[in-house]
């Protein structure tokens, strides 16, 4: 698996760097275009480094870090933040597809010696999972790519690998559900042990539905098989619930009876990734056959 999605990253930075014109644009302009986009990254990139890292985010407009606990709440909205560096280590692997190996380096380093998450937290399972766990398996993936092919890196010894394992291991009490549909937050240092916690019973079909791509990865990755265990569980479980008379899901749920809160179903926010990773799964794993379930018409 890990060859594939390498493979997959891979081909994104070749069709990046492609010269071949598309046929309403010019190879001039396509070139113009991936020169302002890199610009435009590298801007952002330096802008956070300087004025905000090790905070989760960058304030636009006052150049200062956003943390959890110190800055004004957003209520919701700061659910993806943990106080973990998250701009960083989402970042990693668009270093690799920009070519620019050397800062790749130094930014693995400097997520190794400043990220922790042993923080009394409560963050989103589903945010925390894609651009943390997601972010630190794809660079560890790339890391051990680059120190094979390029001969750099050699420092390296699975230290990603080692924190996306601890951080899965945090997310997995809100698993302990009766469906196996896990808890919409958790909190990184106590688990589902607070009173706010234990009594949530709603998350969105996107929340629990788009976790198995990475849990797959770290079981595979790291040999311990409970991670893509809960995560299978979780994609069963939701398919198991379906309107059996159209085959689509609801878009929010309850985590304990797996009974539908709202049962409209659609493709946007509160539903989209489910089904992109049911279709990104099918193909990735070969023990997870949901894709004939989607017939093609």
């Amino acid at each position: 698996m890990a060859r594939l999605l390498l493979l997959s990253l891979m081909a994104t930075a070749a069709v990046a760097d492609s010269a071949v014109p598309t046929e309403n644009m010019s190879t001039k302009e396509r070139n113009e275009l991936k020169e302002e986009a890199r610009e435009m990254f590298y801007h952002g990139y330096h802008a956070y480094l300087e004025n905000a890292f090790p905070a989760d985010e960058l304030m636009p407009l006052s150049c200062a870090g956003r943390y959890r606990g110190i800055t004004p709440s957003r209520g919701d909205m700061d659910d993806v933040l943990g106080n973990f560096s998250m701009t960083l280590v989402d970042t990693l692997d668009t270093l690799v597809i920009l070519g620019d190996l050397e800062e790749f380096e130094h930014a693995v380093k400097l997520v190794i010696q400043n990220v922790s998450f042993d923080n009394n937290i409560i963050v989103s399972v589903f945010e925390t999972n894609i651009r943390m766990i997601g972010g630190l398996l794809s660079a560890h993936i790339l890391a051990e790519y680059i120190q094979k092919e390029a001969n750099l890196m050699m420092w390296y010894r699975g230290e990603l690998l080692e924190m996306a394992k601890d951080l899965g291991y945090r997310l997995l009490p809100a698993f302990n559900t009766s469906t196996g549909i896990p808890h919409a937050r958790v909190n990184l240092q106590t688990g589902m042990k607070s009173d706010e916690l234990r009594h949530s019973r709603e998350t969105c079909t996107a929340c629990a539905g788009t976790i198995l791509l990475e849990f797959a990865a770290l079981s595979r990755l790291s040999g311990e098989p409970i991670f893509e265990a809960k995560a299978t569980k979780t994609m069963d479980a939701l398919w198991k619930i379906r309107h059996r008379g159209s085959d689509l899901m609801g878009t929010t749920l309850n985590v304990h009876s797996g009974d539908w809160i709202r049962r409209d179903s659609g493709v946007g926010a509160g539903i989209d990734s489910y089904y992109e990773y049911c279709l990104k799964v099918s193909y990735l794993l070969v023990s997870f056959k949901i894709l004939p379930l989607f017939p093609l018409c």
